[in-house]
C-alpha cells in the first residue's frame, strides 16, 4: 500500500461515509418518479373492454382450444390495427398466460377499417366499435385433467380525432377445463367471426408458455442499449462522477490487484442495481398508465435542489471541510480489507447512474422508448443492458487488471486533484441552479441559493469547531435545517413564468402545439419540432452545434419552416404522450411535420446534413404534388 494512502485515512473514511448519501440520492430520485406513477395521464383510462369465450366446456388432452376475445371499443375512439399503417403506431396485440406445456398456435385478427383523421391526410388502419379476435391454443398430450387458470391480455393504444392515449394492457382471467364430456358452447361468438372473414393472421410461437415471446428486434435493441450506456461515459453529466472514480481507482490500484477488481465489480453492481430501480419505476408507471421517461425526475424542482445541495456537500468534502464517518462496525463490514470500502465503490455506481440521467446518448432514446412499451421482462433486460454499457469500462478493468499500470501512481498530486474536483462539483451545482431557474420563480431560486449558502456556512462552522461538541451539534442542526429548508422552498415555490427560456437570435421558436403543427402541415408548411429540456445537456449541445447555426437557419428561411419547441423541462404529459407515440422516452427528439405525409422522425444523432437534407426532400415532394 502506498505510504500516502496510509497517511490519508480521514479522506478514505469519508468516502465510506458518503455511501449512504449516494443511496439516499437514488431513493429521492425514485420518490420524484413516484408522483408521476401515481398521477396517470389525463384520460389514460381504458377505452376498450375485453371479454373472452371458449368454444367447448371441456377439452381432451392434446386437443385444440378455440378462444374468442371480444373487444368493445368506446364510442368516438379507435385502436390501431394489428398491422398499423405507420411504424410509429402501436399495434393491437393479444397474448396469453397459459399453463405449462400449453401453447398459442394461431391468433387471427379481424379485418381493419381504413379511416381518415385530422392528424393525417391518408386513411389509417384501425378497429372501432366491437371486434372479435380468434386464437387457437394447443394442449399437451400429458396435461392432467382439471380446471386450469389462464389469462388473456390485450395491449392497445386508444385514439380519437385529436389525441392518442398511452398504450395500456387489458387483462382478463379465464378457466380452461381439461377432461372428457365437453360440449360445444358460445357458438354465436364464433359464428359472428365466420361472417366477417379475417385478414390479419399471425402464427404464434408453438413452444410459448406463460411468458410472452421475445420481440423480434430485442437483440438489436439490447445492443443499442449497451452502446448507449457506454457512450454515456463521455457525456458531461457523468464527468464529475467519472473524475472522482478515476481518483478512487488510482487508490485501489495502489492497494493491490484484488482491491482493484473488487472495487470495479462493486461499482458495476451499484450501476446495475440503480438501473433495476429505474426499470421497476418504469414498470409501475406503465401499469398505472402514467408518464415515464429518461431523466424524468429532473422535472421535479425538489429533486434538482436536493442534487444541487449534494453537489455542494461533496465539493466541501473534497476540500476537507467535513467528513461523515460510518459507525466502526458498519465501516468494517462495508470496507472489508479495503480502506476505500466496497460500500464506497457501490455508492459511486449509484451516483454515476443518477448523474447520467439528464444526458441522452445516441441509441439510448430508441432503446429506452422501445423498452417502455414492452413486457416487464424486456423492460428489465433493456435497462440492465444500458447499465452494463455504462459499467463496461469498469468491467474491462476488472477483466484485465494489468491495464491498471496505465493509471498514474498515487502521490501528493492527488491532494491537488481532489481539490480541483471540488470545483468541478460546484460547476455541476451551478448548472443545476440554471435548471431550477426554468422551473420555479426567480425570487424562489434566490431563497434556495441563500439556503445553500447557509448550508456551506454551517458546514464550515462544523469543521472549525473541532473539540467543541456543543457548537458542532448546533452546526450539524444548521446543516440539516438548511438542507431541508432549501428543498422545501423548491417544492413549495410557484412555477416559473411561461416562456422564461432565452430565445435564439437565429431561429424564432414558437411553443409547440400539435393541433397547430398538423394544421400548418395540411396548409403546405413544414414544421420542425425540437423536443428539449433545460436539464438535458445533450439537447443544449445539439441546439448550439447543429440547429442554431447559420446553415440550418438559412435552410429554415429558404423552405419557410415553422420552428416549434416542445419544452419538457417541467412535467408535461402531453409531450410525454407524443414522444411515446413515436417510440421515444427521452430528449432530445426531433420531428418534421410534412404536407400529405406522416411526420418524419429523425435519428438519435442529429446532424446538419441530415436536417437540411430532410427539409430539401420534404419541400421537393411538396413541389411535385403541386
Amino acid at each position: 500500500m502506498s505510504p500516502w494512502i496510509r497517511s490519508r485515512r480521514g479522506w478514505l473514511h469519508t468516502k465510506i461515509g458518503l455511501a449512504p448519501v449516494a443511496v439516499l440520492l437514488n431513493l429521492v430520485a425514485l420518490a420524484c418518479i413516484a408522483p408521476t406513477t401515481a398521477h396517470a395521464f389525463p384520460g389514460a383510462e381504458h377505452k376498450a373492454a375485453l371479454d373472452v369465450a371458449l368454444d367447448r366446456t371441456a377439452y381432451e388432452p392434446g386437443s385444440t382450444v378455440r378462444v374468442a376475445a371480444r373487444v368493445a371499443i368506446d364510442d368516438h375512439w379507435h385502436v390501431n390495427s394489428n398491422t398499423p399503417s405507420y411504424e410509429y403506431l402501436i399495434p393491437t396485440e393479444l397474448s396469453f398466460e397459459l399453463p405449462d406445456g400449453t401453447s398459442t398456435t394461431h391468433i387471427t385478427y379481424p379485418p381493419h377499417k381504413m379511416l381518415g383523421f385530422d392528424f393525417t391526410d391518408e386513411p389509417i388502419a384501425v378497429y372501432d366499435g366491437t371486434v372479435t379476435i380468434l386464437a387457437e391454443l394447443s394442449l399437451p398430450q400429458d396435461i392432467a385433467a382439471g380446471t386450469l387458470e389462464s389469462q388473456a391480455a390485450l395491449r392497445y393504444q386508444a385514439c380519437d380525432d385529436k389525441q392518442c392515449l398511452p398504450p395500456v394492457t387489458a387483462n382478463i382471467p379465464f378457466q380452461l377445463t381439461v377432461g372428457s364430456g365437453g360440449q360445444a358452447t358460445n357458438g354465436e361468438w364464433f359464428e359472428q367471426v365466420a361472417a366477417n372473414p379475417a385478414t390479419d393472421t399471425t402464427t404464434a410461437n408453438p413452444v410459448a408458455t406463460a411468458s410472452e415471446s421475445a420481440p423480434p428486434n430485442l437483440a438489436g435493441m439490447l445492443l443499442l442499449a449497451i452502446l448507449g450506456g457506454l457512450i454515456l461515459n463521455a457525456m458531461p453529466c457523468v464527468l464529475p462522477v467519472l473524475s472522482l472514480k478515476v481518483f478512487a481507482l488510482v487508490k485501489s490500484a495502489g492497494q493491490g490487484r484484488s482491491n482493484l477488481i473488487m472495487g470495479t465489480l462493486a461499482t458495476t453492481a451499484g450501476i446495475v442495481v440503480s438501473f433495476w430501480a429505474l426499470a421497476l419505476a418504469a414498470v409501475l408507471a406503465a401499469k398505472a398508465g402514467a408518464a415515464v421517461g429518461w431523466g424524468i425526475q429532473f422535472q421535479q424542482p425538489g429533486f434538482v435542489t436536493f442534487l444541487a445541495v449534494a453537489m455542494v456537500l461533496f465539493a466541501l468534502n473534497m476540500w476537507g471541510l467535513f467528513e461523515i464517518p460510518l459507525p466502526q462496525s458498519v465501516a468494517q463490514a462495508a470496507g472489508s480489507s479495503s480502506r476505500e470500502g466496497l460500500a464506497g465503490h457501490f455508492a459511486s455506481g449509484l451516483f454515476a447512474t443518477l448523474m447520467a440521467t439528464p444526458c441522452s446518448a445516441p441509441f439510448l432514446g430508441t432503446a429506452i422508448g422501445f423498452a417502455l412499451v414492452q413486457s416487464t421482462a424486456v423492460i428489465f433486460a433493456i435497462f440492465t443492458a444500458v447499465g452494463l454499457g455504462l459499467a463496461l469500462p469498469y468491467l474491462l478493468l476488472a477483466a484485465f487488471p494489468a491495464t491498471a499500470k496505465w493509471l498514474p501512481k498515487p502521490g501528493h498530486w492527488m491532494i491537488t486533484f481532489k481539490h480541483l474536483m471540488g470545483f468541478l462539483l460546484l460547476a455541476a451545482s451551478v448548472w443545476l441552479f440554471y435548471v431550477l431557474a426554468a422551473q420555479i420563480a426567480p425570487e424562489s431560486v434566490a431563497f434556495v441559493q441563500l439556503s445553500v449558502l447557509a448550508l456551506a456556512l454551517a458546514t464550515w462552522l462544523f469543521n472549525h469547531n473541532q473539540g467543541r461538541p456543543t457548537r458542532r451539534r448546533l452546526a450539524a442542526i444548521g446543516i440539516a435545517a438548511a438542507t431541508i429548508g432549501s428543498i422545501a422552498l423548491a417544492v413549495t415555490a410557484p412555477p416559473a413564468a411561461a416562456g422564461g427560456s432565452s430565445a435564439s437570435e437565429l431561429i424564432g421558436w414558437v411553443s409547440f402545439d400539435e393541433t397547430e403543427a398538423t394544421k400548418l402541415a395540411g396548409d403546405g408548411k413544414l414544421v420542425f419540432v425540437d423536443f428539449t429540456a433545460d436539464w438535458c445537456l445533450t439537447c443544449k449541445a445539439t441546439e448550439r452545434l447543429v440547429i442554431e447555426t447559420d446553415d440550418v437557419a438559412k435552410a429554415f428561411e429558404q423552405h419557410e419552416v415553422v420552428p416549434m419547441k416542445a419544452d419538457w423541462t417541467n412535467r408535461d404529459d402531453r409531450i410525454t404522450e407524443i414522444m411515446a407515440r413515436y417510440g421515444r422516452a427521452a430528449v432530445p427528439f426531433y420531428l418534421l411535420y410534412r404536407p400529405g405525409q406522416a411526420p418524419h422522425v429523425f435519428g438519435d444523432l442529429l446532424t446538419k446534413d441530415a436536417l437540411i437534407s430532410a427539409l430539401d426532400e420534404a419541400r421537393s415532394q411538396v413541389a411535385e404534388v403541386h
